[in-house]
């Protein structure tokens, strides 16, 4: 759209958005005319639900037998959502799941579940665990999940769970296990073209086929985005294959994933731009490359007629790389340093030792000077005075992720009565094993007007890798990691009776970590540790009438610090997050304790089947990490506190016939902390003189709304023709950094979306896509950061106030079509 005068765009939008809304209410009225019309179909039973609660696919168990909430999204939700990024399809399906932009692209969002993050962001604790295929997908360095690696066309299922042990390490909020299609589930060719705002041109395919004992399953997506923001530019492409073989006792299934993505990640920006220009940035470059493969081998086999082998092996190898341009917070070296004249790093923010005189402030100050590769200082350009006051020095900041993992799974399954009560039993256990070559340097840099990071060779030394005396703030880092997880988990079902049902299982967890300083700069970092915890899990469910069944429950899991974490937790020497480690005291594991109460049914209705549930929840977290800002612009470090709550209300329905698909949903999330004490957030405008906020028992936790609600519909027009539409509305959200709940919030938000599709042929459907249909302004994420960092870059306005927001996309309008054969 950058050929477009303003007034175009304006003229454009308005026209769609009235095009939009008669759309919309023609759509209603056909709706509401033809309503009575679906009592007339031919009544359909529930389904038995049969839903595999282990990370292992294969087999299954009734799902009103699973003492937790379940949720669940099938590959039709996936192809309603006419996306590719499967954050999209989850946030838009399942009411507790929340969407996080932190990093300011559409292709790298992060989830939220119950308040508990699966993020692609180095920086985020993460506190659910992932899998595909029984595979664990949270990236060995920081447990960080790159739902950008994901193709969504070649998912089967994705159920989300709660109140589980067996999923392992992260399963603090619960898990989210993906399966794939196959050969055996999938046959035929689907094709698929998109294009539409903002220079979005997206393609598919996918396609199946069985022969004998044989089938095979390719899938492949590829987009490119100019972005709607500026520099948010993503380059898409991704492949997944399969090949099974089964017989009447075996099945084992071969499968392959690679991915090449990048992209733009232009993060947050201050307000006072965004009311400017709302697809505005902050600092350029922010670039992230993604690059994995993975190969995995899985099957079950029927040792007899009650038992059943299954298990996996899998080899998982990601690339990433990551270019950040920051303010570098770069002054003049003091008169009572060594280094009068030369660059040091701003100490305004570091405790200062007591007394400060003598050569405890000199060495004080001496460890801030700024050292260039050959450990020489760098002077202020020449002339006289302070000529280093004026420059809007800045960095360019480069990291590089190496990840090697290597693992596998096994698991039996006896499901022969006990007792002449019906029974299912589990054993199993698993082994992750990941290694990592991680490296980080910062390249002195110059703030341009237009605020990009750039080179310039009129300012001493520019272009030159950079790092402080002290190693604080700057140093190059080039470190190995590795980490290994061991599981061992039972579960065992047993019918009471036919309509009572109880639950007993534990997980024990080990998780042996190192760190290795390869750089000889920063021996501190070497550490070895070990985390173990043996996790039960309890609980009932009663079928009340076969339409209607109650449960509860409870739980206990662990999440062990991360690589990452343990590399930066230290205050005085902060990380750049996405970046640095430094020397860090240790940290302890994350416990949860997790309560749930519910209800959940399903019946026939009006020719097609109600499915409802409802569920009350509390997980009460020990010595939970959270990540904390620090005074030097950009980084932070992470630390435990005490214990965090977060408790809540899950309501949803989804009615489906054979012309109707209406669904609704309402989460409420109370997360809170249940402590009191002061922790860092000098960006803060609340923040007193040391940059610390109190913090007292029942603040809540930034971040998580706690309010959402989610519905939609598909109603089937004519055999050839469907409308469909969807809503979400979230309420408001402290910012991120706002722990003492101070300040204004981030406001709330509500987002129209429509779609339609028409059937040319038996084979070829046409289809458009208009999302925020009112080009309302919403943020999905807000910060706060220090606003004089560049106010000697020459910005129009003076930037005074410190809230950032990452801003949601406005009105965009896409076609396609699909061929299927």
């Amino acid at each position: 759209m950058s050929g477009r005068t303003s007034q175009g765009r304006v003229m454009w939008r308005g026209t769609a958005r009235r095009a939009g809304l008669t759309a919309v209410v023609m759509a209603t009225a056909t709706a509401a005319a033809m309503l009575p019309q679906a009592g007339w179909a031919q009544e359909r039973l529930p389904e038995i639900q049969v839903i595999s609660n282990t990370p292992l696919p294969g087999s299954g168990i009734d799902r009103d037998k699973i003492p937790s909430m379940v949720s669940s999204v099938t590959a039709a939700d996936f192809e309603r959502s006419y996306s590719q990024n499967v954050t999209d399809t989850l946030f838009q399906r399942i009411p507790g799941v929340t969407l996080s932009d932190p990093n300011g692209n559409s292709v790298q969002q992060e989830i939220r579940y119950r308040g508990f993050a699966a993020s692609p962001l180095q920086g985020t604790p993460q506190g659910l665990a992932v899998y595909m295929n029984g595979v664990r997908l949270n990236e060995s360095f920081g447990d960080t999940v790159n739902w950008d690696l994901i193709p969504t066309n070649a998912i089967s299922r994705a159920d989300v769970f709660t109140n589980n042990p067996v999923f392992g390490l992260n399963a603090l909020g619960g898990a989210i296990s993906l399966q794939t299609k196959n050969g055996f589930t999938y046959q035929g060719l689907e094709v698929e073209g998109q294009g539409g705002s903002f220079g979005r041109l997206q393609g598919a395919m996918q396609y199946g086929v069985e022969s004998g004992n044989w089938s095979t399953y390719i899938a492949a997506q590829a987009m490119t985005d100019n972005g709607w923001r500026q520099a948010s530019p993503a380059k898409i492409g991704r492949f997944y294959g399969d090949v099974g073989w089964r017989d009447d006792r075996a099945e084992l299934h071969l499968f392959g994933s690679v991915a090449s993505n990048s992209f733009g990640v232009a993060a947050a920006t201050p307000i006072q731009m965004l009311n400017r220009n709302w697809s505005s940035v902050y600092t350029t470059p922010q670039t992230t490359n993604n690059d994995m493969a993975m190969i995995g081998l899985n099957g079950k086999y029927a040792l007899t007629e009650a038992w059943t082998l299954q298990g996996n092996v899998y080899g998982r190898f990601f690339r990433q790389s990551h270019v950040d341009g920051n303010d570098a917070d770069i002054e003049r070296c003091s008169n009572s340093s060594s280094f009068p004249g030369q660059l040091c790093l701003e100490d305004d923010g570091f405790p200062r030792p007591s007394p400060f005189t003598g050569p405890a402030a000199l060495a004080f100050r001496n460890q801030f000077v700024i050292l260039n590769a050959n450990n020489q200082p760098i002077p202020c350009p020449p002339g006289p005075g302070n000529t280093c006051s004026p420059v809007p020095y800045g960095s360019i900041d480069r990291t590089s992720t190496d990840s090697d993992t290597f693992g596998g799974s096994l698991q039996a399954t006896n499901e022969q009565r006990l007792f002449d009560h019906g029974n299912r039993f589990v054993v199993g256990g698993s082994i992750d094993r990941g290694s990592t070559a991680f490296g980080a340097n910062s390249t002195l840099g110059y703030i341009y007007p237009d605020l990009s990071v750039g080179l310039n060779p009129a300012i001493p030394g520019n272009g030159q890798i950079i790092h402080t005396l002290g190693n604080l703030g700057y140093t190059p880092v080039g470190i190995d990691t590795k980490n290994t997880y061991y599981g061992l988990f039972t579960t065992d079902t047993f019918d009471i009776t036919e309509k009572l049902a109880v639950t007993g299982g534990a997980r024990y967890n080990l998780a042996k970590i190192s760190v290795r300083d390869v750089l000889g700069t920063s021996p501190d970092l070497n550490s070895d540790s070990t985390f173990s915890r043996l996790n039960p899990l309890v609980g009932l469910t009663y079928k009340i009438v076969p339409a209607l069944s109650v449960y509860g429950g409870y739980s206990e899991s662990n999440r062990a610090p991360t690589p990452l974490e343990l590399g930066c937790s230290n205050p005085s020497k902060p990380c750049l997050l996405e970046s640095f480690l430094v020397s860090d005291p240790p940290l302890d594991q994350v416990v949860g304790h997790t309560y749930e109460f519910g209800f959940r049914g399903n019946s026939a209705l009006g020719g097609g089947v109600l499915d409802w549930k409802a569920g009350l929840f509390r997980t009460d977290s020990d010595n939970d990490i959270i990540t904390l800002a620090s005074t030097i612009q950009g980084r932070g470090y992470y630390q435990n506190v005490p214990q965090t709550r977060r408790q809540g209300a899950e309501l949803s329905a989804e009615y489906k016939s054979s012309e109707w698909l209406v669904y609704a949903g309402y989460s409420y999330i109370d997360a809170t902390y249940r402590f009191e004490g002061d922790i860092a957030s000098p960006n803060n405008p609340a923040s007193d003189d040391e940059g610390n906020i109190h913090v007292v028992s029942g603040n809540r936790i930034p971040g998580i709304p706690q309010h959402q609600f989610k519905a939609g519909f598909d109603y089937l027009v004519t055999p050839q023709w469907k409308i469909g539409a969807d809503v979400v509305a979230v309420g408001q959200q402290h910012f991120v950094g706002d722990d003492a709940n101070q300040n204004d919030k981030l406001p709330g938000y509500a987002v129209v979306n429509l779609h339609t599709s028409y059937q040319l042929t038996s084979n070829i459907t046409v289809f458009g896509v208009i999302n925020n249909l009112f080009d309302n302004k919403y943020a999905l994420y807000g910060t706060y950061f220090e606003p004089s960092g560049t106010a000697k870059a020459g910005l129009p306005i003076t930037l005074s106030d410190q809230r950032t927001e990452v801003p949601g996309a406005p009105f965009t309008i896409y076609g396609g079509i699909r061929v299927k054969l």
